[in-house]
């Protein structure tokens, strides 16, 4: 199978058609082999405009949504990015392109695994693979001029603004199925502006899950 053509199609057709014009974007998808970074079964498919699953309960999102909040974050050569539900690697990868460093936090102790050996094969040497929750970040690495959450969450934790730097942004897809939409948050002080950018509908990133409100 020629990926390297099947690499091509997705950006022409997938994510230039969703207006996608930043360059740095459109090349660190150029450069990042998506192949390598699903299971050996799901290779086939690993240039669909869709999610691949890469572990029970757990997806590579689609290039297309990827690609626009990549853009949408608006990421700088000096930046240092959390990677939030790294999965596999992938996104994580990509960042290693447009960012100065990048930290890949992952949950599952498997795909952390996984990912390390993949970002090792990619040469992203700038990345750094962490293993804890998802939902408390990781401290030991902020603060970051960026986060970027890697599925859809129905609630952001306020201990993630809190590793923002002043001016730093998150990036997430916030909301269940068609009523979900991308947004970018950026900290100002103790709190945070929030700007709707674009409707996407993604699988849910586990440990995000909104708390139930009771009505007395």
């Amino acid at each position: 199978m020629d990926y390297a053509a099947l690499r091509m199609k997705m950006v022409d057709g997938q994510i230039r058609t969703t207006d996608v014009t930043s360059h740095p974007v459109l090349n660190a998808f150029l450069s990042v082999a998506r192949e390598n970074f699903v299971p050996d079964n799901r290779k086939a498919v690993a240039y669909i405009d869709n999610d691949v699953e890469i572990a029970p309960g757990r997806y590579l999102m689609a290039p297309s949504p990827l690609a626009k909040m990549l853009q949408l974050a608006e990421i700088r050569p000096t930046d240092h990015v959390l990677d939030l539900g790294a999965g596999t690697g992938c996104t994580s990868a990509l960042l290693s392109h447009l960012a100065a460093s990048v930290v890949a936090l992952e949950s599952d102790p498997a795909l952390a695994e996984t990912a390390k050996a993949n970002l090792a094969a990619a040469g992203a040497t700038n990345v750094t693979v962490a293993k804890g929750d998802l939902a408390a970040g990781w401290p030991a690495g902020a603060p970051y001029d960026l986060i970027v959450l890697g599925g859809a969450v129905e609630a952001i934790p306020d201990a993630l603004f809190a590793q923002l730097k002043e001016g730093g942004r998150l990036v997430a897809v916030v909301g269940r199925g068609l009523s979900s939409g991308a947004r970018i948050y950026v900290r100002e002080g103790r709190t945070q502006s929030e700007r709707f950018a674009f409707n996407a509908s993604l699988r849910l990133l586990p440990g995000f899950e909104k708390m139930p409100e009771f009505q007395f």
